[in-house]
């Protein structure tokens, strides 16, 4: 029996707008929403930061693997991690039952956005700048992708209207 993918995933760097264009998406699409970062902090009772700071930020991205691969929903619109993209099985696994949309924000509208990168609870060596996360995710993410968005110059909704014309 084949079920037919329900969900729209969303991925991309921290500062791209899953999390909003995810609520504004879900409303418009009369979907559910669940942002996985918060998942994350509420299954964990602590902060992403926290996460990095006390454990590391190669046990937050286990967590993170965990909680993707625990999902089991339909008819949502899920705001990922930035860093979902390590997990081949996890991203595999959201591909079966959504399709996954990569918000795409050049790394110069990146910097202007992100002003908290040290203490935002991204999972990233501690010796990683901006720059260097943006360089080694982005094949990640072009390489998840079904369907890439130019966020360049767009505000949220325009994001939301050039999804809903992609899908």
């Amino acid at each position: 029996m084949t079920v037919k993918r329900s969900n729209i995933v969303l991925i991309g760097m921290p500062g791209a707008g899953k999390s909003t264009v995810g609520i504004i998406l879900a409303k418009r699409l009369s979907l559910n929403f669940v942002d996985t970062d918060v998942l994350i902090q509420t299954t964990q009772g602590r902060a992403l930061q926290d996460i990095v700071d006390t454990d590391g930020h190669i046990t937050l991205r286990a967590i993170e693997e965990a909680v993707l691969l625990g999902l089991r929903l339909r008819r949502h619109v899920i705001a990922t991690g930035g860093s979902a993209v390590y997990s081949d099985k996890a991203m595999r696994r959201l591909r079966d039952e959504g399709i996954i949309i990569f918000l795409d924000l050049p790394l110069a509208s990146l910097k202007t956005r992100i002003h908290d990168f040290a203490t935002r609870g991204l999972a990233k060596r501690a010796d990683q700048s901006l720059a260097d996360l943006y360089a080694e995710r982005r094949v990640l993410y072009e390489r998840y992708a079904e369907i890439s968005i130019d966020c360049r110059d767009l505000n949220q909704e325009e994001v939301c209207m050039r999804i809903v014309k992609s899908l």
